[in-house]
């Protein structure tokens, strides 16, 4: 029983915490997850911070496991430069969530590489959230606020 207290005394103290998606300059966000399609499947790790209140830039990189570009192994790994427009004070959006278009460009291999992605995050409390990025780059996971 004690443990069932406790369980929903957590529940509810994380619940009224307030989150924030976006905070606008000076915001860093990491976040970690899936790639399901794209250049291939694998894993990435994204990394963004907020220049203003709409503009954020930041870097990342993929690691492909299967279905990378030619299926040549030298186009297993993207490294990039991401550019994000956080249109969540522009849409009213609530506090937890945030909408955002953006562009990655890097290296793919020894080829040059695109993408260009819709995501959205929501967190839960004001450390951890979940995200999806989704166009002809993206991903789902875990999102970190610092």
């Amino acid at each position: 029983m004690k443990k069932l207290l406790l369980l929903a005394s957590m529940l509810f103290i994380t619940s009224t915490v307030s989150a924030q998606a976006w905070n606008g300059k000076g915001d860093q966000k990491v976040q970690i997850g899936l790639n399901g399609w794209g250049y291939g499947t694998g894993i990435t790790g994204t990394y963004d911070y907020g220049l203003g209140k709409i503009v954020s830039i930041g870097a990342g990189a993929n690691v492909y496991f299967d279905g990378y570009k030619d299926d040549n192994k030298d186009n297993n790994f993207f490294v990039f430069g991401r550019l994000g427009f956080h249109l969540q004070e522009p849409l009213g959006l609530p506090e937890k969530w945030d909408i955002y278009p953006g562009v990655n460009l890097g290296v793919l291999g020894k080829d040059f590489g695109i993408g260009a992605h819709l995501g959205v995050r929501y967190f839960f409390n004001n450390n951890v959230g979940i995200y999806g990025e989704f166009g002809n780059n993206g991903s789902l996971g875990v999102s970190f606020n610092f």
